[in-house]
This record gives structure tokens, sequence and C-alpha cells, in this order.
């Protein structure tokens, strides 16, 4: 969400769902991946090529700002632990405020996770399911921005595919599309893991780097084919 981590990575929190075994999830059960990594680093862009090598996409941060908009299911516990001052005029969390709030207080980034984790990963699994049982044998992608952080999300996928790239052109990224400043951009990137911690978790690397689109694409769909071939 922008810098504020409030995904469902960081678990597990009373509440949470017992995820299942590969022989649970369908009747013909696909991979399940987990796709991550930096900030800046282009894991949006190989997610979308994933959905279109066939992948039903399950995005924890599209789910926390859902749970965060107008209305969003999350926002009453939020209002309850924080005060009402951490919604905005439009009735939706103001981000910026609890980005405020919580950077480096280690006691309020665990209250608004332990309100916002269980939520998420009741809705990445259901969406995950469903998928399974429109779609028997489809492969799901998790899109999870600190996959890395978790003791637990490696051990709920079958494969982790890591999006990496140097932390200058990752400063450079978020600077052009955020419009935000070098400091901010870098004060970001020392809360996430490490490129070190995140190639530990790989099972594959895509390396986004100076490359075209097309150059990327088929990174993607190199790691898709190995991932998919029989045997």
């Amino acid at each position: 969400m922008d810098g504020l981590a409030v995904d469902a990575a960081l678990g597990p929190e009373p509440g949470q769902p017992r995820w299942p075994d590969p022989g649970e999830r369908a009747v013909a059960p696909g991979l399940w991946i987990g796709l991550t990594g930096g900030i800046g680093s282009g894991k949006s862009t190989v997610a979308r090529m994933l959905v279109e090598e066939g992948a039903a996409l399950v995005d924890t941060d599209a789910i926390a700002r859902a749970l965060t908009a107008p209305g969003g299911a999350a926002l009453p516990a939020l209002a309850r632990a924080f005060g009402a001052d951490i919604l905005g005029p439009d009735g939706a969390l103001d981000r910026d405020r609890m980005r405020a709030r919580v950077f480096g207080d280690v006691s309020q980034r665990r209250r608004l996770e332990a309100i916002l984790h269980p939520m998420i990963q009741r809705e990445a699994l259901a969406q995950a399911r469903a998928a399974g049982h429109r779609h028997p044998g489809r492969s799901v992608v998790f899109d999870v921005p600190l996959l890395a952080e978790s003791g637990h999300w490696r051990q709920r996928v079958d494969r982790v595919l890591v999006v990496d790239c140097a932390v200058p052109t990752q400063i450079e990224r978020v600077r052009e599309r955020n419009g935000w400043p070098a400091d901010a951009v870098e004060r970001i990137i020392a809360q996430q893991a490490s490129r070190a911690q995140r190639r530990g978790v790989a099972d594959a690397i895509v390396v986004n780097e100076h490359l075209t689109l097309e150059q990327l694409r088929h990174q993607v769909q190199a790691v898709w084919r190995r991932w998919h071939s029989p045997g």
C-alpha cells in the first residue's frame, strides 16, 4: 500500500485460516506461486505477465486496499484501535497519516497487522480456492510484497518467484512513479528485506534491470514454462 506495510506477509495472527495442503486445494490443483520483490522492482508488471500466461492472481495489496477503502471491512476495527482521525474525508483509511503513525513504532505496527492480516489471509485463501474451483488445475500467483520477511508464506506456496533489481534502480523508479524524494524511498527500502534475503527464499529469480518489456516477458515465460513442463 504505497509503502505502508499492511500486506499479509507477517503472520500468523489469531484468527488466520489454516492453509490447505496441495491435495486439499482443488480436484486437480495447479501450482501455488508466491511472487515478491522490493518496491520499484517491477513485481506488478511481472504479475500481469504471469496472468497472461494463464495464472490466476491473488493480490494481497489490492485486498488490503479494498479492506481500507470507503466502507471497507477493516475500517471499524482500525478506527477503534487508532482513533477516527486515521480516516480521511472520504471515509477511507488515510494512508499517509497511518504510515506516519506506524513508521518506526513497532507496537503500533503490530496493532495494525493484528487487525489487517487475518482479514487479508482469509480473503487471499478464498480467492485462491475460488480460482481452483472455477478452473481446476489453474496455477495461482500470490503477489506478496513482504513474502521474504514472513516465516510462513514460503510454506504456503509451491514455488517462489523473486523480481530483483539494484537499489539505485528501485529508488529511481519510485521517484519517477510516485514523486517521492529519494530519502523517503530509501527509508521504505530499509524496512524491507534485503536483496540477499529475498534471493534466499527464491526458487527462481527474474532480474529486471535495463530490460525492455519484451526482454522481461521472455524471462517470465521461461520460468513459467520450466515450472509447468511435464515431468
